[in-house]
């Protein structure tokens, strides 16, 4: 049975939309859940978010939390203590300890990724782990990696995100072949940074479908599964894509209710289509991003996060266990 971990005392309103998106989790998916942090707000919580008494929901007291207010020291010191107490590295050693298959958080990013790497290691063979986020396209979506783990990269590290990537994506999501492409500032072979044309002939060499170069409009267009860039190039890519989304939709609404009587009525009756393009860009579809390289399954969401993205969060490190992604991923990476 696929036991999933979850950190209560997470997102930025914690526990209620932690604990409401693992009560919606247990009750629609085939999974036993733990959840870590304060017993007492926990419990209350699932109490007032459900009455069904047989929910397969287990909590773990943690007498502390990680906050953005951390500082790095203090963070570093904390992912590295053994006996830590707060709820992120409680979790992750359920993990490390065969209790738990798998770790979702909505937390802060960097202290989830410290704590990650220093409890569960790397796996072997992998430089640099990745965040890998999806990205909706016009044909369906894309894995992007890295988004900020590791802002400075050597070509050995796209291609270990390379290799990671395109096993996530053919596991995970059932994509055969999947199509990776190298993100640069032209298609043609031998454009891009010092970076881009280094890394170029080793990913041609892998075992992997790689296609090439592609242009940031070539991601958002579905030209690739895959797309694999330096951090640094990857977070401008996220934040700017979040920021075009949410304008698009607030430019459309402005429209419709400063337009004249007919602008009103042709909202109306585009209101359908626009949910479904407002659903498409919504984040909390997907949920979390799985952090690729450490050993041990884990993702990390927004911290804005509202109860349906940890409940999808939770369904995505669910299928990451079934698909058995990280037992294909130490086999790859030996070989490469």
């Amino acid at each position: 049975m696929t036991t999933i971990v979850l950190d209560a005392m997470g997102s930025d309103n914690y526990p209620d939309v932690d604990v409401h998106g693992a009560v919606m989790a247990a009750q629609e998916y085939d999974l036993d859940l733990i959840l870590v942090g304060d017993e007492k707000q926990i419990r209350e919580k699932i109490e007032s978010h459900s009455q069904n008494k047989d929910l397969r929901i287990r909590i773990v007291r943690a007498p502390e939390m990680l906050t953005m207010d951390d500082k790095s020291d203090d963070l570093v010191r904390k992912a590295r203590h053994k006996d830590a107490q707060n709820s992120m590295a409680i979790a992750i050693d359920l993990v490390k300890n065969g209790e738990a298959d798998a770790f979702v958080t909505a937390g802060n990013t960097g202290a989830a990724m410290v704590t990650a790497l220093f409890r569960l290691g790397r796996l072997k063979g992998i430089n640099r782990p990745a965040l890998a986020p999806t990205f909706p396209t016009e044909t369906g979506k894309c894995l992007v990696l890295d988004i900020g783990a590791n802002p400075d990269c050597k070509p050995r590290n796209l291609v270990e995100f390379a290799i990671m990537g395109s096993i996530y994506v053919e596991k995970v999501w059932g994509v055969t072949k999947p199509k990776v492409g190298i993100v640069s500032n032209g298609e043609e072979a031998g454009k891009g940074s010092s970076l881009v044309r280094e890394t170029y002939p080793l990913l041609k060499e892998l075992d992997i479908n790689f296609t090439g170069n592609v242009e940031g409009k070539g991601v958002i267009r579905g030209e690739v599964d895959v797309a694999v860039t330096d951090g640094f190039t990857g977070n401008v890519m996220l934040k700017t894509s979040e920021a075009v989304a949410t304008l698009l939709i607030n430019k459309i609404k402005f429209a419709i209710m400063n337009g004249n009587i007919l602008t009103k009525i042709g909202g109306l009756l585009l209101k359908p289509a626009l949910g479904a393009v407002k659903e498409a860009l919504d984040p909390s579809d997907v949920g979390a991003a799985p952090l690729l390289g450490v050993d041990g399954l884990v993702f990390i969401g927004h911290g804005s996060s509202d109860s349906s993205a940890i409940k999808n969060a939770i369904r995505a490190a669910k299928e990451a266990v079934e698909t058995d992604v990280l037992a294909s991923m130490r086999e790859a990476i030996v070989k490469k």
